[in-house]
């Protein structure tokens, strides 16, 4: 008994369909959109919390935007003058954004250096105390900013403040100083207080990478006359530079958009204008001078210059990684 075997149809192009491609493609395209779905409720999330205030805080910017939008609903467009008085504000050039600047750059480089020390200090210790000193530093961590700044200002209070009374107890001054005046020390403060709260996480960070480096790599190095710190630099720090780059981009945020340590100290919340920075002057304005689309201004600025810095820094990260 024989078989005839019946050839495909053509299709109505005149080609013939190859047999199980349209199944085939269905699982490929299945397939590649399946992480996009599972993403799905996550990004839809994201899209609400962050994505669309970001966009409303924008539209605010280009409006007049006080009380009395507030009231009647009617929004009052002006389009980028708001962005213009910032530009033009005197304040911006000689106190905000130095302030700001200054600031960030000096409390990512003091964080991540302590932290970075704190983290080879526990790498060389063994089980028992870096379990210990770990969870020293992570009470640091774990403290809220309101509760870590008024430490400080009870620290270096002019009356009570026991950083007065240890300098006049050794005679190094003879009346006590209120530091919050100054616009250095005022710096000064909020830096000591930045860099304690912040480099346990730099520390822990840099830690679960140290301990993931290669010991023989470090026996070769030592093993070639390489000292402590030439093993750090020229082993060490290239097998680290991805963790390394993580920590100095989330301090940057961090510290750019700093607003707690600073507007909760004597002098921070404006009324001393020489300790303003980005963020309290986006909050002052919007709330304390009742100009919300003019304080949104600031805070885009403040968001556009985060993207920047970052953006310039990941960018110059994969150069090098690719050299």
């Amino acid at each position: 008994m024989s078989t005839t075997i019946q050839a495909p149809t053509p299709a109505p192009g005149g080609t013939t369909p190859r047999p199980g491609a349209g199944p085939v493609h269905r699982n490929r395209l299945i397939a590649s959109s399946r992480p996009w779905l599972l993403l799905a409720p996550a990004l839809a999330v994201l899209a609400v919390l962050l994505l669309w205030p970001l966009v409303r805080v924008f539209l605010f910017s280009l409006q007049d935007y006080g009380l009395r939008q507030i009231v009647s609903g009617e929004p009052n467009w002006i389009g980028l003058a708001n962005y213009g008085e910032i530009l033009a504000d005197p304040t911006l050039w000689g106190v905000v954004l130095p302030n700001t600047v200054g600031f960030a750059v000096l409390a990512v480089t003091f964080t991540v250096a302590l932290g970075t020390g704190v983290a080879v200090l526990m790498a060389s210790l063994g089980g028992f105390w870096r379990t210990v000193v770990g969870s020293a530093i992570m009470i640091a961590w774990a403290m809220p900013a309101v509760t870590g700044t008024y430490v400080w200002v009870w620290i270096f209070d002019a009356d009570r403040g026991i950083f007065n009374q240890t300098l006049q107890a050794l005679g190094l001054q003879d009346e006590p100083v209120n530091w919050f005046t100054n616009r250095y020390s005022f710096y000064a403060i909020v830096l000591l207080n930045v860099v304690h709260h912040g480099f346990p996480f730099v520390a822990i960070t840099i830690l679960a990478g140290l301990l993931g480096v290669p010991k023989e790599m470090l026996e070769a190095a030592e093993m070639d006359g390489a000292g402590p710190w030439r093993r750090f630099f020229q082993v060490i720090v290239p097998n680290l530079r991805q963790v390394f780059s993580v920590v100095i981009i989330l301090s940057t945020i961090w510290d750019f958009k700093v607003f707690a340590q600073v507007y909760l100290m004597p002098g921070g919340n404006g009324t001393n204008r020489e300790a303003l920075n980005l963020g309290v002057w986006s909050y002052v304005e919007s709330f304390g001078q009742n100009r919300y689309g003019f304080g949104s201004a600031i805070a885009v600025l403040l968001t556009v210059l985060l993207l920047i810095i970052t953006v310039i820094y990941v960018r110059t990260m994969l150069k090098e990684d690719e050299l």
